[in-house]
């Protein structure tokens, strides 16, 4: 079977349990941002591991689930975990979901992640609106093109899309809520950064570091999907100059449920308005 053939395949298997719905926006919660998922209203839940050619999540903090249902008066379809290229599993994999999700009409893709600070001005807590990114993951796209969702060579100038930020600001104004914007960087993982990389990251113009996100996005954007992405800053690279100093995925993973509340709000407000 080839990979065309792989997503159709999964995607006719999602939605033949959806009940008609149509969503409007795909979701994907990280590491400890799963706290979403219980706001979606008439949930129709299905498991990764009953989709045919899906991977099944094996990270911290990740169910597995897509969750269809309604959210602000949107149908919606989340990511309750995501598959990520440091579990052994290939990019195609990894990025199948949000073909499938293409497949099924959304029109608007949502991303967060737990990462680490390397701007040294960032605080656990914080929530980072991604402006921006730089990847060094193997790209998605790599391979035959698949002309059917986009161009070979797609244009990444604007990989989150500027009047979604816009409205992220205006919405975290009104609320209360404080937001950084930054520059999210893309490695393999799964080893936590070391002081030295944190340095360099921070060199090159990332202001956050974290292990996925990037090729979701590089995949949404071929199929011109505009994005809206989010960081939990979980961890801060300041925090290593301590000699007793430890990253812990189980704090992690409890930091970034602390913040999960404040981009519940967000994207909710967020979604009501389109």
């Amino acid at each position: 079977m080839t990979y065309l053939e792989t997503i159709h395949l999964a995607a006719d298997c999602v939605k033949q349990r959806m009940e008609g719905r149509e969503p409007l926006a795909g979701i994907i919660l990280g590491s400890g941002l799963g706290k979403l998922a219980d706001e979606i209203q008439d949930p129709i839940v299905i498991p990764y591991k009953e989709i045919p050619g899906f991977a099944v999540s094996t990270a911290i903090g990740h169910k597995g689930n897509f969750i269809v249902g309604t959210l602000s008066g949107k149908c919606v379809i989340a990511m309750q975990g995501r598959i990520h290229y440091y579990e052994g599993y290939g990019m195609p994999q990894c990025v199948l979901p949000i073909r499938v999700m293409v497949l099924l009409g959304i029109k608007y893709l949502f991303v967060s992640n737990a990462a680490g600070g390397t701007n040294l001005a960032f605080h656990v807590g914080d929530l980072m609106i991604i402006k921006d990114h730089i990847n060094l993951l193997p790209n998605p796209l790599i391979g035959p093109n698949l002309d059917e969702f986009g161009p070979r060579f797609p244009d990444m100038t604007r990989p989150y899309d500027p009047s979604l930020i816009k409205m992220a600001q205006k919405i975290a104004q009104k609320e209360g809520i404080s937001l950084q914007r930054g520059v999210y960087v893309a490695c393999t993982g799964p080893c936590y950064e070391t002081p030295a990389e944190y340095r360099y990251f921070r060199g090159i113009g990332a202001d956050a570091v974290g292990m996925s996100t990037t090729p979701e996005v590089i995949v949404a954007r071929h199929s011109g999907i505009p994005v809206f992405g989010v960081s939990v800053i979980t961890d801060v690279a300041h925090a290593t100059d301590d000699d007793d100093y430890v990253t812990d995925g189980e704090a992690i993973v409890k930091a970034a449920d602390a913040a999960a509340d404040k981009m519940t709000t967000l994207f909710k407000k967020m979604l009501a308005k389109l």
